[in-house]
């Protein structure tokens, strides 16, 4: 893993533990977490606001039916 041991890693946890203190690591977490999430929709291409006029829209539902 990029060529750090576990001495090396928690070396990095305390700096972290010491810079953001640990109430606040569980926000950093969640966010970390919602940003990975967010990153995996995008590029999945997905939209989350459909921005189809309402005319195309009916069109293609008649279309359909």
């Amino acid at each position: 893993m990029f060529g750090l041991g576990w001495m090396e890693l928690i070396i990095i946890l305390v700096i972290v533990l010491i810079i953001f203190g640990a109430g606040k690591l569980p926000e950093i977490g969640s966010g970390l977490g919602k940003g990975i999430r967010n990153f995996k929709k995008s590029s999945k291409g997905e939209d989350e606001i459909d921005i189809t006029p309402e005319k195309e829209k009916k069109l293609e539902e008649e279309k359909k039916d």
